[in-house]
């Protein structure tokens, strides 16, 4: 069993096994081939060996706090068990990031049941050009094909090309987009989605918002008002707040997802692309620091690739994103 099967669904086809294999080509060359560098010509786990360990992992952007805490518990395994060899070292490995990330991943995201939520609202926030108005897009896609009835909300008002990019989504996945003319108020917008969502018995609406990491002031206060618009539409609203962020970005994710956690209540978290970068450690920093479910992982091209889910169970197929076709 490889170190990044904890990506897997069991029940997943053949083909979307493939697919993710192919998606984590960069990050898992990237991480095996560091280890097979630090066990050559090693017979078991020592000191040594754990200490080039901590670097693979800090290198790989999975973070100094949380790197000391994975090699912490190799450790203590390594002493419980008192002889481990090196053959043993990625299991030994894989195991303790599954348990990290299963006790950060609170919630299970194993299927669309949304409860009494309806509609169950959803806003996206995070900076331009991670990917969110994509994953938006592929979201709405996967749950259309589930049976649910969506609505988009173009509420990222201050970028004309914001508003037709999820416009042409919209007529891809062929669900209504709610729009107002550019420099409208985003509240605004948000408060027209949600009218249209309970009219027409929606069961989920997605906003879109302002893409841009201004100072945390604006960002909280913009975020608020339009939390507060839409709570007077749907009570609790939104349900989900999903922080997008671009993993190929590595420490900067961290710090992008510093900023939103401090400026509104994130309780979800998306890492696009790591089709297309070797940092994919930091889907397990991320984890570990912020304790928010990192319930998406983005791994390809065009509509048919795949959006896995971290979820207790560890990695739970769900949906299908990547970076728009054509």
């Amino acid at each position: 069993m490889g170190l990044f099967d904890f990506f897997k669904k069991k029940e997943s086809t053949l083909q979307e096994q493939e697919a993710l294999d192919t998606g984590l080509e960069k990050t898992k060359d990237n991480f095996l081939s560091k280890i097979t560098k630090v066990i050559a010509g090693k017979s078991t786990v020592d000191d040594d060996v754990l200490d080039e360990l901590e670097e693979v992992l800090v290198t790989s952007d999975v973070g100094v706090s949380t790197t000391l805490k994975i090699i912490e518990r190799i450790q203590q395994r390594v002493t419980v068990d008192k002889y481990i060899n090196t053959s043993q070292l990625n299991g030994l490995l894989r195991d303790e990031i599954q348990k990290l990330l299963a006790e950060n991943n609170s919630n299970d995201f194993s299927s669309f049941e949304y409860g009494d939520h309806k509609p169950y609202v959803i806003m996206v926030v995070g900076v331009n050009g991670v990917g969110k108005t994509t994953t938006i897009g592929k979201l709405a896609h996967k749950l259309k094909q589930a049976g649910n009835q969506v609505v988009l909300g173009a509420a990222d008002t201050f970028r004309a090309a914001a508003v037709d990019q999820l416009q042409l989504w919209g007529k891809r996945v062929d669900v209504k987009v709610v729009a107002q003319p550019m420099g409208s108020d985003p509240a605004s917008v948000a408060y027209d989605t949600l009218r249209s969502a309970v009219a027409n018995g929606d069961d989920v609406a997605i906003i879109d918002t302002a893409g841009r990491l201004h100072n945390k002031v604006g960002l909280m206060n913009e975020l608020t008002k339009i939390k507060n618009v839409m709570q007077k539409v749907v009570p609790g609203a939104p349900h989900e707040i999903l922080l997008v962020l671009d993993a190929s970005t590595g420490q900067n994710a961290i710090e992008q997802c510093k900023q939103f956690t401090e400026a509104t209540a994130v309780n979800a978290l998306a890492l696009t692309k790591l089709d297309g970068t070797a940092k994919g450690g930091v889907v397990i920093g991320i984890s570990d620091q912020f304790k928010i479910p990192v319930k998406y992982i983005g791994v390809g091209d065009g509509m048919s690739r795949y959006l896995q889910i971290l979820s207790r169970s560890f990695i739970t197929s769900r949906i299908s994103i990547g970076k728009p076709e054509g």
